[in-house]
């Protein structure tokens, strides 16, 4: 880095006059963003549906309680009988009461998502099953509740099986401090059979209960607030949203805003996809009418304008990129200075030698660096895969790059992600595929024909999945096949020396040794090893393998044999010959994700 001083001597010495410039300083942005608004107050407040979310492991029966609460087939519909995102159900009760239920998958790969449930709940109920007790997404489901402080109620799940004991799965929730009712504690925990559809009622009573102890109310005045739960890009309807609302009554025409997008709400869906005029708070929601796909988790709130939510949105979107350029910053300030260190050291090192003398060193040192010829260069490219990953909903697509981001075997094959987003395959990333040599992962998204065809004349290959650890599979196998294959050594049979001796053939003498087959057997058109104790002679082909004068093809174990090598080695008594025949085996990545 040339300081003032130098830069002054050497704008002089190349014979121009210098200039300094003055910087332009920014002037503050006034701060356009939009808040919550201030507590309502407590006379206005009315009694809203509880949001109760249900986890737990996978397959451990969610679904299908689920299921069993709104009579309908979800569970049937779902891809290799997992959930894949949240889903958001209003039920309605005999009795009248509304609840809302979130239905979060068990996955080991979407712990996001069960950690945004968790957020925006206000009762969880922890599914386990009878038959198998507590598991790995059960302790994260519980860590999530009480990271987010929220009351659980224990719904202990195929009670109907025979090899059920609920009693057990009680005493297992004690370690990760969830204790139940009958043994001391405050935790209600109902035995149900989702499938059976046996005390289902208990369990929506025991919501019910806890949701009066809780006294859960919203204001239904003022402007609309809510959270995005998960957010898709739909053919006919566009850019949609599934929505919580937490505070006031959302309508067609309102102006909103979350994280960097906004909308006008065009159409609102309930969770049977028939059209409502209106969401209270409480309710999911399906909004039509982004101008672009906000992130899910993101808080929603009302503006008045249009002009409004396009300030709201510019101010995010500055502060956004104001913040990456001083992170960017203090990574180039800290590189430079790591920069700087070594120079100096470097110069440090090599200050004693004469000009020359450190122009040859340094060109030593930097050899490896220089630009090889292209057949070089072909031999020393690294190995590399490039994604383009689509899925259906932001959900998914951030559950599958949760999962890429735990990569490590960069050092056989390098994974490069070049491109990620929600909705069907479209050209646009059939050209950025084209572009890097890359593959097409699509999770619970469709590609026309039209796409297939300019895919498969471009030889793009398009890799669509419903179950997320197939795509995984999918792309271990890809990853293992881009890696050159392993040899494995077989040994077929051992032989050892007995005697030996010179045949002429021709004007030639070809020294011969006499073998007994100690293991196996010979075949003569496998590769063979001559070896002298622990040292290894020669490794090649017979040229001649006999059994009493007569040319064969294999010797078995037992039996007696004439061999002479493709080279001229001199054998000695004692000394073995090794048959063996060497098998590729494809090399498999080293890269687990966990599941």
């Amino acid at each position: 880095m040339l300081g003032e001083k130098w830069i002054k001597e050497a704008i002089k010495r190349c014979g121009m006059k210098y200039k300094w410039a003055k910087i332009v300083e920014t002037k503050v942005r006034e701060n356009k963003d939009i808040q919550r608004q201030p507590p309502p107050d407590l006379a206005r407040l009315v009694n809203r549906p509880p949001v109760v979310t249900i986890m737990g492991h996978v397959d451990h029966g969610k679904t299908t309680l689920l299921d069993s609460l709104r009579k309908s087939q979800i569970a049937a519909q779902e891809a290799g009988g997992i959930t894949q995102h949240i889903g958001a159900f209003l039920v309605q009760l005999p009795s009248g009461e509304m609840i809302t239920f979130l239905d979060t998958p068990g996955h080991a790969a979407f712990s996001a998502m069960r950690a945004r449930g968790a957020l925006i709940t206000d009762i969880i109920i922890l599914v386990v099953a009878a038959d198998d007790g507590v598991m790995n997404q059960t302790i994260e489901s519980i860590q999530h509740a009480k990271k987010a402080k929220v009351p659980i109620i224990v719904a202990v799940n195929k009670c109907d099986k025979p090899q059920a004991d609920p009693k057990k799965v009680k005493r297992d929730l004690l370690a990760y401090d969830v204790v139940c009712e009958e043994l001391g504690g405050d935790v209600q925990a109902i035995h149900i059979s989702a499938l059976q559809g046996e005390n289902l009622l208990e369990l929506a009573e025991a919501i019910i209960a806890l949701a009066e102890v809780l006294e859960l109310k919203a204001d239904p005045l003022g402007l609309t607030e809510g959270t995005v739960i998960e957010s898709r890009t739909d053919k006919g309807k566009g850019p949609v949203t599934t929505a919580i609302i937490q505070r006031g009554i959302l309508k067609k025409g309102c102006i909103l805003v979350a994280g960097k997008a906004w909308a006008k709400v065009r159409l609102l869906f309930d969770v049977n996809n028939q059209a409502v005029a209106e969401a209270g708070p409480g309710t999911p929601v399906e909004i039509v009418g982004w101008k672009e796909l906000p992130s899910v988790g993101e808080e929603i709130l009302e503006v008045e304008s249009e002009q409004r939510a396009r300030e709201v949105v510019e101010w995010r979107t500055y502060t956004e990129e104001q913040n990456k350029l001083k992170e960017d910053q203090r990574v180039i300030v800290a590189n430079q200075m790591q920069h700087q260190e070594s120079y100096k050291k470097e110069r440090e090192r090599l200050a004693h030698l004469s000009w020359k003398q450190r122009k040859a060193v340094l060109y030593r040192a930097n050899k490896h660096r220089m630009a090889c010829r292209p057949s070089e260069r072909a031999e020393t490219e690294e190995l590399s895969l490039s994604l383009i990953v689509k899925g259906d909903v932001e959900g998914s697509v951030e559950a599958i790059l949760n999962i890429l981001e735990s990569y490590d075997a960069d050092e056989q094959c390098q994974l490069n992600i070049v491109h990620f987003g929600v909705g069907d395959i479209s050209e646009n990333d059939i050209n950025l595929a084209e572009a890097f040599s890359g593959t097409i992962y699509g999770f619970n998204v469709a590609a026309n024909k039209s796409i297939q065809d300019i895919a498969a004349k471009k030889q793009i290959p398009l890799k669509m999945h419903r179950v997320i650890y197939h795509l995984i599979d999918d792309l271990k196998e890809e990853l293992g096949s881009k890696l050159a294959p392993t040899t494995e050594e077989k040994i077929i049979g051992e032989a050892s020396v007995l005697a030996t001796f010179d045949v002429t053939i021709g004007k030639k003498k070809v020294p011969v040794a006499g073998c007994r087959i100690q293991k196996g057997q010979l075949d003569k058109k496998m590769k063979f090893r001559l070896t002298r104790g622990k040292e290894i002679l020669w490794e090649g082909s017979l040229t001649a393998l006999k059994h009493h004068k007569d040319d064969v093809q294999i010797v078995k174990t037992g039996m007696e044999c004439g061999v002479s090598l493709d080279k001229v080695i001199e054998f000695n008594v004692g000394d073995e010959i090794i048959c063996y025949e060497e098998i590729e085996k494809p090399q498999r990545i080293s890269w687990d994700p966990g599941f």
